[in-house]
């Protein structure tokens, strides 16, 4: 399984300047996506706020969404089993550890705690202090 972040999640979705690698990486590695119910949250929300910078339209959020819930349902992607608090208490972990030295926002820290639990062969980002962070978590990025 590979643990991925939001702005890579985006990439495979909607085209952008990272979706050609987000694709070869993917084709590379051959194996399904585990995401959280905060990476859903994050990329349905992300749409949304596209559609609102304009970026994107109304139409191409609804494909997009649809593009997700079919590629759960052909096993592309699968829901995560990690629990809220166990995930909540290693991203506290890891802002303590981390982010007064280097400065990590929420999300990436929930992303990168949910992947050291989940235990993956990769993690995959496009935000390069993400990766410092997931990195210095001790995950293969």
């Amino acid at each position: 399984m590979l643990c991925v972040d939001t702005s890579f999640l985006f990439s495979l979705y909607h085209p952008d300047e990272h979706t050609d690698l987000a694709y070869a990486r993917l084709d590379r590695a051959a194996e399904p996506l585990l995401l959280s119910p905060l990476n859903l949250f994050e990329f349905e929300n992300a749409l949304r706020f596209a559609a609102y910078r304009r970026l994107i339209t109304h139409d191409n959020v609804q494909k997009c969404q649809s593009a997700l819930r079919q590629d759960g349902q052909s096993g592309r992607w699968f829901p995560s089993p990690i629990a809220l608090p166990e995930l909540m208490a290693e991203a506290n972990a890891l802002s303590a550890a981390h982010t007064a030295r280097r400065g990590h926002r929420s999300f990436d820290i929930l992303h990168v705690a949910h992947a050291r639990l989940a235990k993956p062969t990769a993690f995959l980002s496009f935000d390069l202090n993400q990766l410092r962070l997931a990195r210095s978590a001790g995950l293969r990025c």
